[in-house]
């Protein structure tokens, strides 16, 4: 298998380090981090005037039909620059539900505003009970004359408060099929019932919560013909991860690239600290950690669409495994920096919350172990 990037693919690698390097310092993640929305919506605009909003969309509907290998290109680059923009849960989830799910009249609506910048997605589907289980869902939609009418609550709504509309997943009862079809839905942001409370994220970014108190739908608000979505959330989750992968990984690299230039300008005893031998095979391991993370993301993103299975043991071995090296290059980071490491006058601080956070989104490497086992237990008919 060829893994050198195409023509297109190093152009796009190149443009996104450049932007991130030119657009995004210190200064300005301090500043996102302290504005109520999070976020630029000036580079938002960029984002969209750049293709990048259009970058999974597929080309009859505005997009420039490109995957999951292309997708993590662009989200190792946001890694360097601890990105806060909305991008996983407008494109990389919203999107690709809308896509997966949607009826041609629903995509022909929100797709080309996705792609051109003027809607905003979230996706709302883990509630307190479900422990990262992706089936477990207490939400409810009823049918009525009128259309639905959503009850139960969602956490951990990433960018939710900025939102124009939210993708909300609920149990199906419309006395057409099994009450156990897990529906999405289309939920405005405006809705008169809908209450969000919004929090920042730890590394950057805003999350919210949200509480559908009896919100009342058009009977078009929901996704498709109505079948059970389990089977496209699990896909749409498991692209996210392969790109919150890429994400880590560009994060792994700066912390490193930060370490190892720290460790040749900071002496003591009159002698730079990467003249240390122990320093060396220190950085060593943790360049080694990265390429090892950079593999298993590439192998998550190559797997993004291939059979069930065969893609969600790639997933969750990536999330796994990167886990458990951005914790070891984190902590590195953070010790060979001395005490000033945990400081907010370094970014290596800043960039190691983002990493906390990366491990425990969409599930920590304990649960996508276990997932991992018990998904190669399962026989493949031939």
């Amino acid at each position: 298998m060829d893994l050198n990037l195409s023509d297109e693919q190093r152009l796009l690698r190149e443009s996104a380090e450049r932007f991130v390097a030119e657009s995004y310092d210190a200064d300005h993640r301090r500043k996102m981090a302290n504005d109520p929305l999070g976020f630029s919506p000036a580079v938002w605009k960029q984002f969209a005037e750049l293709g990048w909003l259009a970058l999974p969309i597929p080309e009859e509907l505005g997009g420039l039909g490109g995957g999951a290998v292309e997708i993590g290109i662009l989200m190792e680059a946001f890694g360097r620059g601890l990105v806060s923009e909305p991008y996983i849960a407008t494109v990389v989830l919203g999107a690709a539900l809308i896509e997966k799910c949607g009826n041609s009249m629903q995509k022909q609506a929100s797709l080309p505003k996705i792609a051109d910048g003027s809607l905003k997605l979230a996706f709302a589907h883990s509630e307190r009970t479900a422990r990262f289980d992706l089936a477990k869902v207490a939400a409810t939609a009823n049918k009525t004359a009128q259309g639905w009418r959503l009850a139960g609550s969602k956490i951990a709504v990433l960018d939710g408060h900025a939102a124009d509309e939210i993708i909300v997943s609920a149990h199906i009862h419309d006395h057409q099929g099994p009450s156990g079809r897990i529906g999405l839905f289309l939920v405005p942001a405006t809705a008169p019932t809908l209450v969000v409370s919004d929090y920042e994220r730890l590394g950057g970014g805003r999350a919210c919560n949200i509480e559908l108190a009896d919100v009342q739908l058009p009977g078009d608000s929901l996704l498709g013909n109505g079948s059970d979505a389990l089977p496209a959330i699990e896909w749409a989750i498991d692209r996210a991860i392969a790109a919150l992968g890429a994400e880590a990984v560009g994060i792994m690299q700066t912390l490193l690239d930060t370490t190892l230039e720290y460790t040749k300008i900071r002496k003591q005893f009159g002698r730079p600290l990467s003249a240390n031998q122990v320093i060396r095979h220190r950085l060593a391991d943790m360049a080694m950690q990265v390429d090892e993370a950079r593999s298993m993301a590439l192998r998550a993103a190559l797997k993004a669409d291939s059979p069930p299975v065969e893609r969600a043991r790639a997933a969750s071995g990536a999330k796994a495994k990167i886990g458990k090296c951005a914790r070891f290059v984190g902590e590195q980071s953070i010790q060979l920096h001395g005490g000033m490491g945990v400081t907010e006058e370094l970014e290596v601080g800043a960039y190691f919350k983002r990493l906390v956070a990366f491990d425990t989104l969409f599930g920590g490497s304990a649960h996508h172990y276990g997932r991992h086992a018990r998904l190669g237990r399962i026989t493949i008919p031939a």
